[in-house]
């Protein structure tokens, strides 16, 4: 079983922005990142970006790493699509998890709020499918209802999921796709219900935590 997540929820939404969202002229300069440059560097339960500049911190009993743990292999990510994300936050004990990835915007796309949650909404039907083709085709899930998520700094966001049960435990997975001139900002995670355990707090509590930065 290998979700290949990352590859194609990111992939799909950049193909709807061309198709949908494209200006005729360009509307911003080359977005130029030092792909050279670290990451960004942690100190205790605060990431701070040095390649895109923002900041996110981990709430008690999770951890934040640039490196994926490698329980979320077992739970069917591919590594190559792991590998795209900037930075990860995950609780050891019940496996939940959280990745952060930004994507320069190209010079013609233009965004609102409205395409943002529309280009969320376009890939629910392939998070179902894929769902189904690794846990098999009687998999039942439920879609839940888009949100706007607020993150600091970001003025456009969205946020769809999923539930679903697997191997016992009730799951939510779901994706928020945002944008702040000139990134877009792709959040995937996944909550795992565990009996005495909150993680749905700790997610908003991540979420809570993030900020974007402008360079100045």
């Amino acid at each position: 079983m290998k979700m290949r997540k990352v590859h194609w929820l990111w992939t799909l939404l950049l193909i709807l922005v061309f198709s949908i969202g494209c200006a005729g002229v360009p509307v911003r300069e080359t977005v130029q990142v030092d792909m050279k440059a670290p990451v960004g560097k942690i100190e205790g339960n605060q990431f701070t970006g040095i390649r895109y500049p923002f900041n996110v911190a981990a709430p008690p009993g999770w951890e934040v790493s640039t490196e994926y743990p490698k329980f979320m292999i077992d739970l069917g990510y591919e590594k190559d699509g792991l590998q795209e994300s900037e930075v990860f936050l995950y609780n050891p004990e019940t496996q939940s998890n959280l990745q952060i990835d930004f994507a320069p915007a190209d010079r013609y796309s233009t965004f609102d709020q409205q395409k943002i949650e529309t280009l969320a909404n376009a890939v629910t039907g392939e998070m179902q499918d894929e769902l189904k083709e690794d846990l098999g085709k009687e998999l039942k899930t439920t879609v839940g209802p888009t949100e706007r998520p607020s993150l600091k700094g970001v003025p456009y966001a969205a946020k769809n999921y999923v539930t679903y049960t697997a191997k016992g435990v009730k799951r939510e997975q779901g994706w928020i796709y945002a944008f702040v001139e000139p990134y877009q900002i792709f959040i995937l995670y996944m909550i795992l219900d565990k009996e005495g355990k909150n993680d749905h707090e700790a997610f908003k509590t991540i979420l809570d935590s993030f900020e974007y930065i402008p360079r100045k």
